[in-house]
């Protein structure tokens, strides 16, 4: 079959024909039909420090797919041939004791689809049927494909109360935007979004913020002042892995904020804690989904009215990729959808 592999220790991919994976007793063989680049994905492709570390070539790339089942191991009893699905990319082990627990996102043996094992990059895809989530009618393929990224913007954002509340939402990426969007349909009042640049920012507004700054041109607090702010944000979503936004963040939210942080640093950051403690803050680390919660919240938003699609800017075949991932390390793309059957 087809598929997209990290090939060696080394900057780029490979489009390569690779074995038809088999399912397990207990896996789905999905056939992939819609597949979306990742952050992670461009991490990969340019093989920088975190790639380095966590990626042990070669594997098919790609954690963001939807897809059909073509067939189910003889353990599976749960989900026919024919469905179509979703995939859940972080895989748990089921018997630490956050899994045992309920709570699979925090489970400390996580591998990665994709990143620790073959992904959706490809025509074929194998994952446990546990990982595979059903998607009703409702939700197109394109926005199937990019359940799995919608879900950490809704993780981050429902973490905390978000009605009638004054939000601060640090990196203006896809999942920056998703999170306006998100905010704004669970009831938040005034969104102020930040970025470097300025055509994330236009979709950001499109996606429900209130307000849009571009970082280093423009001042935070004047758009409060605008909005009539007087007491700080209640509630900061971190998600551009930036010392900076995280150091405003502290200065700018209110006594007794609540802060999210998903982006992910390249160093360490160097911040003011005191400004934490005095403050009475709730700092709350995520990382990805919560299963399945989040994954219910996502459709049950999608089919109340969400609206995510100006994230996704452009379609390539899977043979184009080389074209998808210039256009996104260029800056000129925002979500891109391999179309691969």
């Amino acid at each position: 079959m087809k598929a997209l592999v990290k090939a060696g220790r080394e900057r780029g991919l490979v489009l390569d024909d690779v074995p038809k994976p088999e399912p397990g007793p207990a896996d789905v063989l999905i056939k992939v039909t819609h597949a979306a680049i990742c952050g992670t994905d461009l991490h990969i492709y340019e093989w920088n420090e975190w790639a380095q570390e966590n990626m042990h070539p070669p594997v098919v790339v790609g954690h963001e797919f939807v897809g059909i089942v073509e067939a189910v191991g003889e353990q599976v009893d749960d989900i026919e041939t024919g469905t179509r699905v979703a995939g859940e990319g972080h895989i748990v082990c089921g018997h630490c004791r956050n899994c045992r627990a309920g709570d699979r996102h925090l489970c400390r043996s996580t591998i990665g689809v994709g990143i620790q094992r073959d992904g959706g990059f490809a025509e074929y895809v194998v994952i446990p049927a546990r990982n595979a989530y059903p998607i009703p009618d409702s939700v197109p393929d394109r926005i199937a494909a990019i359940l799995d990224p919608l879900g950490n913007a809704v993780h981050t954002a429902l973490s905390f109360d978000l009605v009638g509340e004054d939000v601060l939402i640090t990196g203006a990426g896809p999942i920056g935007q998703m999170a306006c969007a998100v905010c704004r349909h669970a009831g938040a009042r005034h969104i102020v979004i930040t970025d470097v640049e300025e055509s994330r920012l236009a979709t950001a507004q499109q996606m429900g913020a209130t307000r849009a700054v571009l970082a280093g041109a423009a001042s935070v607090r004047s758009a409060m002042d605008d909005l009539g702010m007087t007491e700080g944000f209640d509630i900061a979503l971190e998600m551009s892995g930036s010392p900076d936004a995280l150091a405003d963040i502290l200065e700018l939210v209110n006594h007794g904020a609540k802060v999210a942080l998903l982006g992910l640093f390249d160093h360490p950051a160097e911040v003011d804690v005191n400004q934490a403690i005095l403050k009475g803050l709730t700092i709350k680390g995520i990382y990805g989904r919560e299963m399945f919660d989040t994954w219910y919240k996502a459709v049950a938003m999608l089919n109340s009215g969400l609206r995510i699609d100006p994230i996704i800017s452009h379609h390539f075949a899977l043979d184009d990729y080389e074209l998808a991932f210039d256009a996104l390390i260029a800056g000129d793309a925002s979500k891109v959808i391999l179309d691969i059957a």
